[in-house]
């Protein structure tokens, strides 16, 4: 079970978008990176094609996973990430700074 899944909110920690809150879009295990709506955002140079129109368009790059961390469900802060088993034998992921079990 991975700490920071797709579907989660994060604030990035550090870098140019230091403070700013996405939602994560998709995970990238092997690379240890994820991509965030709305954060670390790059043009690029597309080429037209039948389907797509060229020019330069903005994406998100991917942000290495050391850089985010998971909001808090209670009040939106940053928080680190711990799991427990829960009554009905569910391991499920919990913030460690309020004990919010974290959906998803």
């Amino acid at each position: 079970m991975q700490k920071i899944r797709k579907g989660d909110k994060v604030v990035v920690l550090s870098g140019k978008d230091k403070g700013r809150t996405g939602e994560v879009l998709r995970v990238l295990p092997k690379e240890d990176k994820a991509v965030v709506r709305g954060v670390n955002q790059v043009r690029r140079h597309q080429r037209q094609t039948q389907s797509q129109e060229g020019g330069i368009i903005t994406k998100e790059a991917p942000i290495h996973v050391s850089n985010i961390a998971v909001a808090d469900p209670k009040d939106g802060k940053p928080t680190r990430v711990g799991f427990r088993v829960e009554k009905d034998g569910k391991k499920v992921r919990f913030a460690k700074r309020s004990g919010e079990v974290i959906n998803g």
